[in-house]
């Protein structure tokens, strides 16, 4: 892996640059007052935005109860026979409301999980799922969610700010597609063909460094799926160009970072998106702009020097993630916002914070969730927009999904379009209204700060995320 780069990312910021952003269809915020369609770097007054990536959640999971949401406290779940007691028809059962630690790992991978839950999106099919698709049937243990109180800093967020409540992932998979399609848009690698679900190696690096023998499994654009016949996880080895926003930022002179985790722990090795893009990991933005551990944004936001954009990807312990042995999420994510709020950085900031799949748990707006092909869209998650500009107290049912995100921050920039999920998506822009008066940052109550963190030991890799 430790090659030259290919000349087709020479070319990609010059493509960039050529092709102009294209959106299809029209947006539900045309025509709100302080809510226009672009920006550009000369009039927004926005300058950093920050992606804070949180693990595998459902909308539905955190926000059931929720006020004014399109969240439940009931799902309907299929015939299943072999439950204890057994489901002897489709039935409407009520969620158990749940610890925020989640002690098992549910299935969530395209073919197993997600296609089976969907069931043509009647949203009735999670008590089919079987734990690692071959296992007992997970019955009812996907039919949950969380206990408001044990995550009560993303409730005030959403009640400050934004929360943005129909954001659908780009596909219905796991981790390593879901953190490709939040730097990329998009995964093809083959004319027709898309990355799916995990790479076929267990508990190895997800890109480059990945062993010699691993395989991707891949979807086609008619959702066929193809079980180890992708390409090895770098993209030397892909067939057609993969444009991520780095290269975008690159030619227009953006900085940006991508802190997470250091490659010896668990979650640095398995959710480095770049460590898939062969430029980057053997050039010299790995290690500088791709970034670790992911506690140095509290240092840049001290210093003056937090880049543009930023990613920030979460130690397993802090990310939500289910089956880990704790889950500071909350605080951690609050000491993040904290840390920028209460910064010179406030003024300029757009904080974005998303939880990257939907873990196997249930949530029930498929109906809503257009299908694209390669496996997309997925389940709806979580997402909350904080900002002094951003709407407060407002409910977003604009239909959202990674790729919003992704062309929110390139017309902010004026950065052209990858052209992959960005140029369907709808921008996030209808959650900003850039002509109120500034919200002024008030502390998000937690239990922890950024010195908890900047103190916290990773621990050894113990959960293979997916």
């Amino acid at each position: 892996m430790r090659a030259q780069p290919s000349a087709t990312f020479a070319l990609l910021g010059a493509i960039a640059l050529a092709l102009t952003a294209c959106s299809v269809g029209s947006s539900p915020s045309a025509g709100l007052p302080g809510a226009p369609q672009s920006r550009s770097g000369s009039s927004s007054p926005i300058q950093h935005v920050v992606l804070v990536v949180q693990e595998n959640r459902t909308f539905n999971d955190f926000f059931a109860t929720y006020p004014g949401s399109d969240g439940t406290a009931t799902g309907w779940a299929e015939a299943n026979p072999y439950c204890s007691p057994p489901i002897p028809h489709r039935m409407k059962i009520a969620l158990t409301k749940s610890n925020l630690l989640v002690p098992t790992d549910m299935n969530h991978s395209y073919k197993t999980g997600y296609s089976v839950a969907f069931d043509g999106g009647k949203m009735d099919g999670y008590d089919l799922i079987r734990y690692g698709g071959t296992g007992p049937y997970e019955c009812t243990y996907p039919y949950q969610y969380t206990d408001p109180s044990q995550i009560q800093p993303y409730w005030d967020m959403a009640q400050q700010y934004t929360l943005a409540e129909h954001m659908f992932t780009t596909q219905g998979s796991d981790s390593f597609t879901a953190h490709q399609d939040i730097i990329a848009g998009a995964t093809v690698v083959k004319t027709g063909e898309a990355m799916v679900d995990l790479p076929g190696c267990s508990g190895c690096y997800w890109g480059c460094d990945a062993p010699p023998a691993t395989r991707t499994h891949l979807i086609t654009r008619d959702n066929a799926y193809l079980h180890r016949l992708g390409p090895f996880p770098c993209t030397t080895k892909f067939s057609v160009p993969y444009p991520t926003l780095r290269d975008l930022l690159d030619a227009k002179g953006v900085s940006w970072k991508y802190y997470l985790p250091p490659p010896s722990t668990n979650f640095g090795k398995l959710l480095n998106a770049y460590d898939v893009v062969w430029a980057v990991r053997n050039g010299s933005e790995w290690g500088t702009n791709v970034n670790w551990p992911e506690t140095n944004i509290f240092g840049d936001i001290s210093n003056g020097t937090l880049p543009a954009v930023s990613w920030v990807i979460p130690e397993e312990n802090n990310s939500d993630h289910p089956g880990t042995s704790a889950d500071d999420g909350p605080q951690w994510v609050a000491s993040v916002v904290n840390a920028i709020g209460e910064s010179s950085y406030w003024s300029s900031t757009a904080i974005v914070i998303v939880w990257d799949d939907w873990g196997g748990l249930y949530d029930n707006l498929g109906k809503l969730s257009k299908k694209y092909g390669y496996g997309g869209l997925g389940t709806r998650v979580p997402a909350i927009v904080i900002s002094p500009y951003a709407r407060a107290g407002y409910i977003s049912k604009t239909h959202y999904e990674f790729g919003s995100v992704l062309k929110y921050v390139e017309q902010n920039w004026d950065l052209g379009s990858l052209h992959t999920s960005d140029q369907r998506a709808t921008s996030l822009i209808d959650c900003f209204d850039y002509s109120q008066s500034p919200i002024e940052f008030k502390q998000i109550p937690s239990s922890y700060d950024k010195r908890h963190f900047l103190r916290e030991q990773h621990p050894p890799g113990v959960l293979e995320a997916d």
